[in-house]
């Protein structure tokens, strides 16, 4: 079909084709409130230039021409022009207007030119890890990565079929009798991703980035009742217009969805969540902190080697002690935090709606060594990805019930038709008032823990992580995760903010790395949403 579309210069085929080629499902973005959107992927019609060798007098003069507007080199074009019997050689695809007119303006023998439907996405790299791209597979064009490979079926649509009979240079003869089915166009999804949201975010994250030069970064903002993605950053990111100039394949890979690390301090409040639901322990529960735990021939410290002393599970959190997650750990057992973990997701995927998705790793805990459940009490030797620890907070923030995340909110037909996404409860991890206590908790640890995140009047629930690095046997002396999670208003939340730097040099602390973008992307949020005060 596609050698045919090239070369067939009928008018007739060419309205054949169109019938037998469907039109790609584009993708759009919410712009703001009400019913507003604006695309991200669409379908535009470039020139693509061809070569008919036997029509070229001058091999010589028209590569010279050609070379600088079509960015090819003299010397591939001349070898395209080689063999004067070759009807049709590909010289270059998607060019814009102004070069194509440039190159029509020439009028150079044997150089021909067909218009041709290609991908754009008309806002460069605004939720490029997301969106993924259109790109070439086995000679077919085919989406890779994110949305467009998620979705390829439904925004792919059917093509037609043509049963004609065909002369002896393999055109149709539509004179006679033939069947015609004409393709079906593939279904537009709409985003859950808010544009003004998104552009703010990444463009917060990549200054954080640039300032303390992490290798990279990922920020999720999520509506925790109903798992709706607001927006979701990765960088470095791309731009899909201009995919194959991308530096490195890892550029494609949404860190949200498709990267494990070990969480740290963030992951504390699934302990705690354990610990609360089976009455354990409460938040006034107290405990005497003596700097270190040791389980066999092992022994576990807090952050730079302190001692608290007496501290309630408040304070454990406030102050993120390690041994005094430990302590909850012990309390409840591993086969019963082990449970809780699973309940809140972690080892399994998400469900969300992007291709390859990571489901994380739990072996450590599954050997049920006492020393790994203590470990994990402070998310260390267990594999997360950032949308799994956004996910589990969050339903904290939702009374317990863990929500599917996903990002299409509907897909429409080209009729008009309608599917509209439902959010979906995957379970009650805990008791509604276990949350509600955990959540005043968070509150306190942000209130008494973190002096860089100042949104006075508003209660906001949230936790840090400084995680180590795993190197070799051991961990990096140099290297660590900055994490940072929560959620507002604290006890009727609107958003769920989580973000994360790999590798930042010259700081030590996510409480003072990423506090102040949080600050920021929270206040943008209170304000885009109109969210008063609540004190």
């Amino acid at each position: 079909v596609r050698h045919t579309f090239y070369t067939v210069l009928a008018k007739d085929q060419q309205e054949v084709l169109q019938t037998l080629i469907p039109r790609r499902g584009e993708i759009f973005i919410k712009a703001g409130g009400g019913n507003v959107w604006q695309p991200l992927a669409v379908n535009r019609i470039f020139q693509t230039v061809f070569l008919v060798p036997k029509e070229v007098t001058d091999k010589n003069t028209v590569a010279e021409k050609l070379a600088p507007l079509a960015g090819i080199s003299l010397e591939k074009i001349i070898e395209k022009l080689n063999d004067p019997q070759d009807p049709y050689e590909p010289l270059k695809s998607k060019l814009d207007d102004e070069i194509a007119q440039k190159i029509k303006d020439m009028n150079l023998s044997g150089v021909h030119f067909t218009p041709e439907n290609w991908r754009w996405y008309p806002q460069g790299s605004l939720a490029s890890n997301v969106l993924g791209f259109m790109g070439v597979k086995n000679n077919q064009r085919v989406g890779q990565y994110g949305l467009e490979q998620y979705y390829q079926d439904i925004l792919a649509g059917k093509s037609g079929l043509l049963d004609s009979q065909k002369d002896a240079l393999g055109n149709w003869l539509l004179m006679g009798d033939y069947n015609l089915e004409p393709a079906q166009d593939g279904l537009s999804i709409y985003l859950t991703l808010d544009q003004n949201i998104q552009y703010v975010v990444e463009q917060k994250m990549k200054a954080v980035m640039e300032k303390w030069r992490a290798a990279s970064g990922c920020a999720i903002i999520m509506d925790p009742k109903t798992g709706a993605i607001l927006a979701m950053a990765s960088l470095p990111d791309f731009d899909p217009n201009e995919y194959q100039r991308t530096k490195s394949e890892d550029y494609f890979m949404n860190s949200c969805t498709q990267k494990l690390y070990e969480p740290g301090s963030v992951f504390k409040p699934v302990i705690m969540a354990a610990g609360l639901d089976i009455g354990k322990i409460f938040p006034e529960t107290a405990y005497t902190d003596t700097g270190l735990v040791r389980i066999g021939n092992w022994t576990i410290q807090n952050s730079q080697q302190k001692t608290y002393g007496l501290s309630t599970m408040t304070q454990v959190l406030e102050k993120s002690i390690n041994t005094g997650v430990v302590f909850v750990q012990r309390l409840i057992g591993g086969e019963i935090f082990k449970k809780y973990i699973e309940a809140f997701g972690f080892g399994s995927s998400t469900g969300i709606d992007l291709a390859s998705e990571t489901s994380g790793n739990l072996k450590n805990i599954e050997e049920n060594k006492d020393i790994n459940f203590a470990n994990a009490a402070f998310g260390q030797g267990i594999l997360v990805t950032p949308l799994q620890m956004a996910s589990a907070i969050a339903a904290i923030a939702n009374d317990g019930k863990l929500m599917q995340p996903y990002v299409v909110e509907k897909i429409v037909a080209p009729d008009g038709q309608e599917q509209i996404t439902q959010p979906k409860v995957i379970r009650q991890v805990i008791a509604p008032q276990n949350a509600g206590q955990l959540t005043a908790m968070l509150v306190s640890t942000v209130r008494n823990g973190y002096d860089k995140v100042k949104l006075p009047g508003y209660f906001v629930a949230g936790k840090t992580g400084t995680a180590q690095i795993a190197e070799g046997h051991g961990y990096s002396d140099n290297d660590t995760n900055h994490s940072f999670e929560g959620y507002a208003p604290a006890y009727n939340p609107q958003f769920l903010i989580f973000l994360k730097l790999e590798k930042p040099q010259g700081i030590s602390f996510a409480s003072e790395s990423l506090a102040p973008v949080f600050t920021d992307i929270a206040r943008y949020l209170f304000n885009y949403y109109e969210i008063s005060p609540e004190e």
